[in-house]
């Protein structure tokens, strides 16, 4: 058993601080940066790829609607059109610091609310996976288990990393439940790990209204910007491993 473990990173913005990079990127493979749409400005992209190449962590662009007031979790009306060209923008520019630092990005994973509307609407997805496709076909896209985000990745013949959310609750569907609703995030440590392991292991979770939900997964979401991130981590981390898991990051096509 192999998992990728990544987590959103580099979403500082000036002087305002977010998250706990530094301290969580022992526990990860795989970093998804902000590309200064959502979070994150050219500084602190540059800082945040400095930081996953001292550890040996896999850098990925995570380009999200542009609203830093927002946080990027408020779904915007943007053609299809609109979206290619802005995921490309941001894209791009991770692309050229991460050269400036000698490394190459290795995925694309949507951030917040653009994420959730390519996981449903087949032409979001299909813009964002031709804007990855156009800049690098090598790149590997990320997304929610049997969403339209993955299927449109597949369609343009990007490799797709398949994630999962250990924190978060799943509706029957198999979708994330909102985050307006009460319990859509998970806090106990105790239940994170578990539910981690039995993602990974038994290839399955528990939906909101108890039903088991199979599902493969290549990669799992550490949320970064939640309370006790960086312990949580740690502890997935070893619980996996104590389970048998390797932890690795993706490898490209």
């Amino acid at each position: 058993m192999r998992i990728d473990l990544n987590s959103d990173l580099g979403e500082s913005f000036g002087p305002w601080t977010m998250g706990q990079d530094e301290a969580l990127m022992p526990s990860i493979t795989s970093a998804n940066i902000a590309c200064g749409f959502h979070a994150g400005d050219p500084t602190v992209m540059r800082r945040t790829v400095a930081l996953a190449r001292r550890h040996g962590v896999a850098i990925g662009a995570h380009p999200g609607f542009p609203d830093l007031a927002g946080f990027g979790r408020r779904a915007m009306q943007a053609s299809p059109a609109e979206v290619e060209d802005f995921v490309i923008y941001q894209v791009g520019a991770l692309a050229g610091i991460a050269q400036a630092e000698g490394l190459t990005l290795r995925h694309v994973k949507p951030h917040g609310a653009l994420y959730l509307v390519a996981c449903r609407d087949h032409a979001i997805a299909g813009a964002i996976a031709r804007a990855v496709a156009a800049i690098d076909r090598s790149l590997i896209l990320f997304g929610l288990s049997g969403s339209a985000l993955v299927e449109a990745g597949r369609a343009a013949g990007l490799r797709v990393a398949v994630e999962g959310f250990a924190d978060r609750a799943y509706e029957p569907d198999g979708t994330l439940a909102s985050r307006q609703r009460p319990g859509s995030v998970i806090h106990d440590p105790a239940a994170v790990v578990a539910r981690a392991v039995r993602m990974v292991r038994d290839r399955e979770v528990v939906a909101t209204d108890g039903a088991v939900i199979r599902m493969e997964i290549d990669t799992l979401c550490l949320h970064g910007d939640t309370t006790g991130a960086a312990g949580l981590a740690v502890s997935i981390r070893r619980g996996l491993e104590e389970a048998g898991v390797t932890i690795a990051a993706v490898v490209r096509a």
